[in-house]
Order: C-alpha cells, then sequence, then structure tokens
C-alpha cells in the first residue's frame, strides 16, 4: 500500500464522527465529482503558500484533479519567495510569546512574520522583483497588458529563477500551474507585495501604465468566459480553503451571469469550505452553505460542506483522499 493509499485507509478507519466525518464525505464528494466528470476550483486565501501546502497542491494539478484555482496575490507570490529563499526562511517556535520588541528586531533583519514562520526580504521578495520588473517593463513599452500571474508562468517556464530554486520543484505548485497552463484568478491582486511594488515603480516611472498588470474586473471578465465555456462540457466544484476576496470573488460569477447577463447557467456541482471562521450574523467566511442559495450560488440539492478546522492541518489530508481516489 502506498502512502496516500495508507491516508485514505486510515482516515476511512477512524475519522467517523463530527469535523472528521466531515472531511471524509467531502473527500468522497470531491472524487466522486471528478468521477463523473466534473471539474474543481481550488480557491486559496490565507497563506496557504507558506504553509507549503504547494507540496500537495501540485500534485492534484498534475494528476487533473484541480481544473483552475483563485488565489490571493500572497498565495501567488509566496509559493515563489518559498521556490528561491527557503533555506533562509527563519520558523519561530515561540511565536504566540513574542513581545513587540522581539518583534521590531525581526523587522530589523528584514524578516516578515507569518505566524511561525519568517519570510527573508532580500533573498525572497527582492530576488523575485528584480526578475519580474523586467517582464513587466517589457509589456509595458509594448503596449500589452495581461493578468498578475502571465508574468510568474513567464518566468517560471523560462527558467528565469532556477538558478535559485531551493526545494524540488516539483513541491512548487504555481510551476505545475504554469507548466499546465492552469486557468488562474487573482483579485484584490494590488494587496500584495508584488502588488505594492508595481504601483512604487509605476510612481517612480519605470512602469508608465497602471494597466500592465491587469485588475479584479479584468478577472472577472475571464473568469465569467472560462465558466461559460467549461460548464457547457460539466459541472464545476468549488473547494474553498479560508474566506475572504479568494472565495467570494469566484463565487458571485454565477448569479452575475444569471442575473445580470440574465443568461442561463449551471450552478456550482459542488461546495466545500475549510474554515475557522465562526458563524456569526454578517459573518461571511463563516456562512453556513445553505446561505449561498439565497444568493443563487449552489442549489438545494448541491453537495456541501463545511469543515471548521485549521487549514494545514485538514486541507493535507482531503487531498491525500481525493489523490488516492
Amino acid at each position: 500500500m502506498n502512502d496516500l493509499a495508507t491516508v485514505k485507509a486510515f482516515l476511512d478507519r477512524h475519522y467517523r464522527h463530527f469535523n472528521a466525518r466531515t472531511l471524509v464525505e467531502a473527500a468522497q464528494g470531491w472524487a466522486e465529482q471528478l468521477h463523473q466528470g466534473n471539474r474543481m476550483l481550488l480557491t486559496l486565501a490565507g497563506a496557504m503558500s507558506t504553509a507549503e501546502l504547494g507540496i500537495s497542491i501540485a500534485e492534484l494539478i498534475r494528476r487533473g484533479k484541480v481544473h483552475a484555482i483563485c488565489c490571493t496575490g500572497a498565495n501567488l507570490e509566496e509559493d515563489l519567495f518559498n521556490l528561491v529563499a527557503h533555506d533562509h526562511y527563519e520558523r519561530i517556535p515561540d511565536w504566540r510569546a513574542l513581545t513587540a520588541a522581539e518583534e521590531q528586531a525581526l523587522l530589523d533583519r528584514h524578516l516578515n512574520r507569518v505566524t511561525d514562520t519568517c519570510i527573508p526580504e532580500e533573498e525572497a521578495m527582492r530576488r523575485l522583483e528584480g526578475v519580474v520588473l523586467r517582464y513587466w517593463q517589457e509589456a509595458d513599452q509594448a503596449g500589452e497588458h495581461h493578468p498578475p500571474h502571465h508574468f510568474l508562468y513567464r518566468i517560471l517556464l523560462d527558467g528565469a529563477l532556477e538558478e535559485h530554486y531551493q526545494i524540488d520543484p516539483r513541491d512548487s505548485w504555481m510551476l505545475a500551474a504554469a507548466e499546465a497552463d492552469l486557468p488562474l484568478f487573482v483579485p484584490g491582486w494590488e494587496d500584495s507585495t508584488l502588488g505594492n511594488i508595481f504601483v512604487a515603480n509605476h510612481l517612480g516611472g519605470g512602469i508608465q501604465s497602471l494597466d500592465t498588470v491587469e485588475g479584479g474586473l479584468h478577472a472577472m471578465k475571464r473568469l465569467i468566459g472560462w465558466y461559460r465555456e467549461t460548464t457547457q462540457e460539466a459541472g464545476i466544484g468549488f473547494f474553498q480553503i479560508g474566506g475572504g476576496i479568494a472565495g467570494d470573488f469566484p463565487i458571485c460569477v454565477v448569479p452575475l451571469i444569471q442575473q445580470d447577463l440574465q443568461e442561463d447557467v449551471d450552478l456550482w456541482s459542488y461546495f466545500c469550505q475549510i474554515s475557522d471562521s465562526t458563524t456569526s450574523y454578517g459573518s461571511y467566511s463563516g456562512a453556513v452553505p445553505n446561505e449561498k442559495i439565497t444568493w443563487g450560488k449552489l442549489a438545494a440539492e448541491t453537495p456541501k460542506f463545511i469543515i471548521e478546522s485549521d487549514a494545514s492541518i485538514v486541507a493535507p489530508l482531503v487531498f491525500a483522499y481525493v489523490l488516492a481516489s
């Protein structure tokens, strides 16, 4: 029995109730969607790339278990930061006990903390900046405009960062996505380190047009086209990690097409969210899936799951189950 089959067997044997059982049922539902010929959209919020979920997401992409991704700008870039600067990351075991002075000391060393992990500014952010700026400027001078991931796909496929790789490249989900030319949607890209760097270069005169890198409205237009085309052949499931714009943005495509464009289109064929957000009044990230029925996103009969837990623990287990199915 291989490792993935062992994990699946363990989950089937031990995960029998409560959130544990929901995890298994959600994974089984994902596998059933694929067996029916449907597609799966994966959304990534938070700092899932820094959590190194790329190890399993890359394999999902290579195996054809994921067909599109919607992620924050942070997850887009942090996979590459990890790819080229992993050896320079620092883990902080006692991160809950850090004082303000200790946090300042990390900043003074150019270490940016994400929970228990510090991303090194010079080796990660500035190294990538030095490369991507050339690609931005070339497009700017040619009067071109492209989505954020287009530039990073080109960098990866050109091998422009290859000499700096510090992890097994098979563990980079962005590299797997680039090689598969996976549809990628990045709303709110401006809220990222590279987004900040891009605007700084525009204000400094190094980039003339802010439209060189497309924003969220362009991403929604691309998403509409992908959803229309894909649903002509198959249903599309929705697997959401965390909340925020990575999940809120793509799920709205269905009511947009149906209610605003007045076109018939299938609803999402499956929905699952891994969330640690408490269900409460006004908390969209913590809303139960049935609330989405009232917004025209899911049908009453759509398979729906919410796993209330830590995504860094739960997601790799779901992924392993799907890969073994």
